[in-house]
């Protein structure tokens, strides 16, 4: 390790950080835009909440997790720009297709698309901007990019609803519905940015932390044998090669049993809670709690082999994670959070249009407006704060600050989603929104230092894996089950604040051990 921690920012930092904050918002854009088309689109394919949750969180979340982890492990060892600039062409092209599409078929097929695209996103540019900014900038750093989601989500539902009625009302009657426009236009300027993130320099990888990270030998091979790693039935192959130990295997092959018994009492609970007409997907009839558990299980099984991998093919990196409690924590914490945002976010426009009679464009612009203004905003304030925080109470400055906005949002929804009419609705939503905005960047902040450089793209690549496939895959399908069961839209959107109890318990722990755990780092990983 170099002795000398740099605290100035490398050459292009800002232009870095901008451009990687609108890959950030175009990520989101494309993936949000869903949610306001969803009224439209239920009518013209004829599906219901639960599908539409199923189609917005467990269709993306699969593909996104999953290639999250060859492409995090790629970001570790190839040239991070040019990853970013190939994925976001991949991901544009995906959410074209949609535009395209006249089958619930189809338009699952696109969503796959935009979540293998998108899944470059987080590894690839956490990894790259930390080597960037220096570490007592992070905190800033990482709430431009909260930012930055925000502008994506706001926008997606501004250009998503404004698009989609344009169309309709410039063209009755035409063969391209005004949400497939809006799919179209959303996926132009992905178009462009790519040939800004190709053309951007390529920092020195562990410069800011004063660790000399040498070359990797082998990216492309390593990313490819991580996929294979995971990805069920072609794991066991990989386990072999590695010499895993038949206790190994033995606990491999219980876990799949346990998860796959899991999964079918959960299709069975589900059908029985809410039965839903089966879906045709290439000429195939399938139930959709049982695509929703299948792709859960799945996801499971990944989350099993990759922990089981990387204790064999980088037992350094196992060491460090497994030596850190609080990057556990964090990662749980991130999960249920994204429980509760993903499970509002994606029935916010249809709750709006539903309780309160908006049109679509009303929506798209009332609240797409107000949630990319507070929710850019938001994030630099309680950024900075959060560092400053940090400054004065390590460990638990940062902490304190998840945990006040994570503890108190769920309440604050409570008076949010029970007011009497849409204005009152958005005024109300203004404190809870800026709010909720508080708890990505110290939480990101606190989860990477618990790592070394090296393996930040892994770490970013486990945590999403874990949040995506428990949290988007689990959080709007649940909202929808709930509504479809009980014809309340309301009532399902607020029972899923319930995740916020472990969260609370979950960030008291982390503020207590946060800094005894990054100090054990450099221990953990020379075993």
């Amino acid at each position: 390790m170099n002795e000398k921690v740099r605290s100035t920012l490398a050459p292009g930092a800002r232009y870095a950080l901008v451009i990687l904050a609108l890959t950030q918002a175009m990520s989101l854009l494309d993936r949000q835009i869903l949610a306001i088309l969803a009224p439209a689109i239920k009518k013209d394919l004829g599906v219901g909440d639960a599908e539409m949750g199923l189609l917005y969180g467990t269709v993306f979340a699969l593909f996104y997790a999953l290639f999250s982890l060859p492409v995090g492990r790629l970001a570790d060892g190839w040239v991070r720009t040019k990853l970013l600039a190939i994925s976001i062409l991949f991901w544009s092209a995906a959410t074209g297709l949609a535009g395209l599409t006249t089958s619930f078929s189809l338009l699952a097929l696109s969503r796959l698309g935009v979540g293998i695209g998108e899944a470059a996103t987080s590894p690839a540019g956490t990894s790259l901007i930390y080597d960037y900014w220096p570490r007592e900038r992070r905190g800033f750093v990482m709430a431009v990019m909260a930012s930055a989601i925000a502008l994506g989500l706001g926008g997606s539902l501004i250009l998503g609803g404004v698009a989609a009625g344009w169309w309709d009302a410039a063209h009755p009657g035409s063969a391209l519905r005004g949400w497939q426009f809006a799919f179209l236009v959303a996926a132009a300027p992905g178009f462009v940015l790519a040939i800004f993130l190709w053309t951007m320099r390529e920092p020195e990888r562990g410069g800011m932390d004063g660790i000399a990270t040498p070359p990797d030998p082998r990216p492309f091979a390593a990313s490819l044998e991580m996929l294979g790693a995971v990805t069920p039935g072609f794991h066991l192959i990989v386990m072999r090669m590695r010499r895993a130990s038949a206790a190994m295997v033995g606990r491999n092959l219980l876990s799949i049993g346990l998860i796959t018994a899991a999964m079918i009492a959960l299709t069975m609970l589900s059908t029985a809670i809410s039965p839903r007409p089966s879906l045709l997907l290439a000429g195939i009839s399938i139930n959709p709690h049982a695509l929703q558990w299948s792709v859960i299980g799945f996801g499971l099984v990944v989350i099993v082999n990759l922990v089981q991998g990387v204790s064999l093919s980088d037992p350094e990196a196992s060491r460090v994670i497994r030596g850190s409690p609080t990057l556990m924590m964090c990662m749980a914490v991130g999960m249920l959070q994204s429980v509760i945002n993903y499970g509002m976010m994606a029935f916010n426009p249809t709750f709006l249009i539903r309780t309160y009679g908006l049109s679509m464009q009303e929506t798209a612009l009332k609240f797409g407006f107000l949630s990319a203004g507070i929710g850019i905003v938001g994030p630099l304030l309680w950024g900075p704060l959060s560092d400053w925080l940090q400054k004065r109470w390590p460990g638990s400055g940062r902490a304190g600050v998840a945990l006040l906005t994570m503890g108190l949002s769920p309440i604050m929804s409570l008076w949010v989603y029970t007011a009497p009419n849409a204005d009152d609705f958005l005024w109300r939503f203004l404190p809870y929104a800026f709010v909720l905005t508080g708890w990505l960047p110290p939480l990101y902040a606190i989860m990477f230092d618990q790592v070394l450089p090296r393996m930040r793209g892994l770490t970013s690549s486990l945590y999403l894996l874990v949040m995506t496939i428990l949290g988007l895959g689990i959080g709007p399908y649940i909202v929808g089950l709930l509504s479809d069961a009980t014809g309340d839209l309301r009532f399902a959107m607020l029972c899923i604040n319930a995740a916020a109890l472990p969260i609370v318990v979950l960030m008291v722990l982390i503020g207590r051990r946060a800094v005894r755990d990054e100090a054990a780092l450099v221990v953990n990983a020379a075993g």
